[in-house]
């Protein structure tokens, strides 16, 4: 598969965020291989973590859970209606599930190395991107900490734990980037004209 496929971006500031994440610009979570990508790259797993377990259901059922929590995240200033009620029972209902056990363990130099207890099982892990999101809608600081992008047309939502909380952009590198070019381009071209 194309390295371009792996390509995924995890600047959100919390596993639940970085799962949303995944659908701009457009669908990320397109194959197991990439959904398996994304779960260690996320830290679910530690890293060289087999998920020989993940299989098509893993993937409806994290795109699942994405879309369960989108709700939440995008109407936690008016929580109110059914489909709201519904995302907010089946989170809960998901969040149930023990995470993954992690253990240390001595790796090959002596140091201890974060290794899994067991396989990881897709509830387990969905249990913990769950939690996350509990955790994070029902932190009021957390809550209130909460940004959507200001770049053209990017609905990701981040925490803006920048000093001052002065933090504008998804991404420095990406719509950060794009503004800043934006803007160069509307500064140079009154000079030109």
């Amino acid at each position: 598969m194309p390295s371009s496929s792996y390509e995924l971006r995890f600047d959100a500031g919390r596993v639940c965020l970085d799962l949303l994440a995944t659908t701009h610009p457009v669908e990320r979570l397109d194959s197991v291989e990439v959904l398996c990508a994304w779960i260690t790259g996320a830290g679910l797993v530690p890293p060289g973590t087999p998920l020989t377990h993940a299989n098509a259901s893993w993937l409806v059922a994290f795109r699942e859970l994405r879309g369960r929590v989108a709700p939440l995240v995008y109407g936690r200033h008016t929580p109110t209606g059914p489909a709201y009620d519904l995302a907010l029972a089946r989170v809960n209902d998901l969040a149930r599930a023990a995470p993954p056990a992690p253990r240390a363990l001595r790796g090959p130099d002596g140091a201890l190395v974060r290794e899994l207890a067991g396989p990881p099982e897709c509830a387990a892990l969905l249990g913990a991107v769950a939690r996350d999101a509990v955790d994070l809608l029902t932190d009021p600081a957390a809550r209130a900490s909460l940004r959507q992008c200001a770049g053209d047309n990017c609905p990701i939502v981040y925490v803006d734990t920048s000093r001052g909380h002065r933090r504008r952009w998804c991404s420095s590198e990406v719509c950060g980037n794009r503004e800043r070019v934006a803007r160069h381009r509307r500064r140079a071209q009154p000079a030109s004209a």
